[in-house]
């Protein structure tokens, strides 16, 4: 006869599937801080260098090139469909802070929850309104989810700002109406800096 405990989930299992800040990773913040840091391979060393350039406001032409056509770009600001929809929102950004430091970039762990191909990034960026301020307007602390193809082009991307969970259309009504500030605030970014690119 089964016992009744192993028929049963883990309270902590419980507990995440019915706590709404579970981040990307399927942990709480707390718990994906704690994932312990590795080295990258060979095939992610093209990703960290892009996203190095794209956070650090100074992005080039080929940044772009580690996403598939169709990619997404989702963060608390903004979701992005498409590789120039997400081209647009750095560059936007880098128009917003013409500086910013990477300060931290780790490379995470996957938790056994998450296998690869998936990449965790926890990392700090220092941003500057000014660029010749010796102090950063605000420092972000932010957790990167990458879901990458059989080619290793990232599919979707996934920033969480101090590795809370961004709400989205499952988070009921109020997240729907955020997601849909998300999608707009990124298709106005695209537009404006898409007419600005030509």
């Amino acid at each position: 006869m089964l016992s009744l405990r192993v028929l049963r989930p883990s309270k902590r299992h419980l507990i995440a599937a019915m706590s709404s800040n579970v981040n990307a990773t399927g942990l709480t913040p707390s718990e994906s801080k704690q994932l312990k840091e590795r080295s990258a391979q060979s095939h992610e060393q093209p990703i960290i260098a892009a996203l190095k350039e794209m956070y650090s406001c100074s992005p080039k032409d080929s940044t772009f090139g580690i996403y598939t056509k169709d990619a997404v770009f989702h963060d608390p600001v903004g979701i992005a469909k498409g590789s120039s929809s997400i081209s647009a929102q750095f560059i936007g950004l880098a128009k917003l802070f013409p500086r910013a430091e990477v300060t931290k970039f780790r490379v995470l762990e996957n938790p056994s929850s998450l296998p690869p191909p998936k990449m965790l990034i926890d990392q700090d960026v220092a941003y500057y309104r000014n660029a010749s301020n010796s102090s950063p307007t605000k420092v972000v602390n932010s957790l990167l989810t990458l879901d990458l193809d059989s080619n290793h082009k990232v599919t979707f991307h996934t920033e969480e700002w101090d590795h809370e969970k961004s709400s989205t259309s499952d988070d009921g009504f109020f997240g729907m109406l955020n997601e849909y500030r998300k999608k707009l605030t990124a298709s106005m970014t695209d537009t404006v800096v898409g007419d600005q690119k030509k």
